[in-house]
């Protein structure tokens, strides 16, 4: 089964894609998808597909303001512990026991994962180009007013504009080298977005606005997957030094990838991500 839906929890409205395999059954592991910024959970099909055909059962969603899910105009109903909650909701509402999923989550995803993690809900962990946030409390009010900034740009300029903006970033530079039909596909996914929902998010779970989890990480248990694309230094090095703090982490560094891993090395993604769910799921192929 394939589904593009949405489901109702704590008020709003969350978009999701599900796919199952031929042969599904309620005791399939399932494994959670969570996109960056600009993203949706359509974003992740090419990955889906490929998980459900060696054994999983695949939920993504849509994150707040992205996709097809609400955009709430107050800014703080995009707050990472709603977030949270809205993740845990959905996950009761979807019949996925506690301890059953894999959380995958990535660049501002996998921020929310690593704070949804934290929850105990979830089996293990895996972060690509994701971070625990900004220490310094000055460092994170900069980007806080950066992030007002950018989103008042968005209001101002439109989505057209804010994108052609957007891919154009020093994080992205490496998906220049992507394939043209990937670029035009993931260029008209972010157009899809809507103009207040990446506002309030950059206002609600930017950065700048997120809580430092650093302290957080010696008390995460669960088995966590760190991915990171070597030419993308700034979150290698974020992931290297989480790899030290987390007590069950495991780091994988993929060359000739940048921040979106997924997209720029999707075979070797793919190949580390089933390597982790098999290791922690035994009777995966079962």
């Amino acid at each position: 089964m394939n589904e593009r839906a949405t489901i109702e929890v704590n008020g709003i409205r969350l978009g999701i894609v599900l796919q199952e395999g031929q042969h599904y059954t309620p005791e399939m592991p399932t494994l959670v998808l969570l996109h960056g910024f600009t993203g949706s959970a359509t974003g992740w099909q090419q990955q889906i597909d490929y998980f459900v055909q060696h054994g999983l059962r695949v939920i993504a969603l849509d994150m707040l303001g992205h996709g097809n899910s609400d955009a709430p105009t107050d800014a703080q109903r995009y707050h990472i512990e709603h977030c949270r909650a809205d993740i845990l909701a959905a996950m009761h509402t979807l019949n996925i026991a506690p301890a059953s999923a894999i959380l995958l989550g990535y660049s501002m995803g996998g921020r929310i994962a690593l704070y949804s993690a934290l929850s105990g809900y979830f089996h293990a962990l895996i972060l690509e180009s994701a971070s625990p946030g900004i220490e310094d409390h000055f460092e994170r009010l900069q980007r806080r007013n950066s992030d007002e900034a950018l989103a008042q740009r968005i209001e101002h300029e439109g989505m057209v504009a804010f994108v052609d903006y957007w891919e154009h970033i020093p994080l992205f530079a490496s998906q220049r080298s992507l394939p043209d039909a990937v670029r035009q596909s993931l260029h008209e996914q972010r157009l899809r977005n809507r103009i207040e929902g990446l506002a309030g998010s950059l206002r609600g779970i930017g950065t700048g606005a997120q809580p430092s989890l650093w302290d957080k990480l010696a008390t995460l248990t669960l088995p966590t997957l760190l991915l990171a694309g070597t030419l993308d230094q700034k979150f290698t090095a974020t992931a290297q030094r989480m790899e030290q703090l987390l007590p069950d982490a495991h780091l994988r560094l993929v060359e000739n990838a940048g921040h979106t891993i997924h997209l720029e090395q999707p075979a070797i993604f793919q190949q580390h991500v089933l390597a982790f769910c098999e290791q922690h799921i035994p009777n995966l192929h079962e």
